[in-house]
């Protein structure tokens, strides 16, 4: 039997293995915890840590001076958790307080600099104080981290969008 009837059957079966391949990387890829980091990357910590809990009831109601009361309170317990600094930073750039908000938002970064949370609401602060290069170095690192479009990297486009659609004002 020749072999040049048995081509079309392998070239079939490796295009078979490769796209199994390919779709195993992206599922890997996309589902893999510590590729990219979900709104709470510890959800039992809420349960460990009452005022984790509490804070996060806060927030929810946007109770902004309680979730930022109960998430500091939070931090004791759990001073290296990046989504209770992620929390801490969106409840005062929700205050308009964005020296803090900078401060809990790199402090998430420091301890995960894939948290796609943080980077979504960081480069939304640095809009809040015109500061559009900001912006983008974390859209940039929303595009590194997403392997394909996520949340975070859309909500964030879409806020430079709007940025960049304003018209100029002193304010801008």
């Amino acid at each position: 039997m020749s072999t040049t009837g048995r081509m079309p059957e392998r070239s079939a079966a490796r295009r078979r293995v490769r796209g199994l391949a390919l779709a195993a990387a992206v599922a890997f890829f996309t589902a893999a915890p510590g590729f990219a980091v979900e709104e709470d990357s510890n959800p039992q910590a809420a349960e460990r840590n009452p005022d984790y809990a509490a804070g996060k009831q806060a927030f929810d109601r946007k109770d902004w001076g309680e979730a930022v009361r109960r998430f500091s309170r939070a931090t004791v317990l759990d001073p290296d958790n990046p989504d209770i600094h992620n929390y801490l930073g969106f409840s005062y750039r929700k205050m308009g307080q964005l020296e803090l908000a900078f401060k809990y938002y790199n402090r998430a970064l420091a301890l995960n600099p894939r948290h796609r949370g943080a980077h979504e609401y960081i480069g939304e602060a640095y809009l809040m104080g015109g500061n559009l290069a900001g912006a983008e170095k974390h859209l940039e690192a929303l595009r590194k981290i997403c392997l394909l479009r996520c949340e975070e990297l859309v909500e964030l486009e879409k806020a430079i969008a709007e940025y960049r659609a304003r018209p100029l004002t002193g304010t801008r």
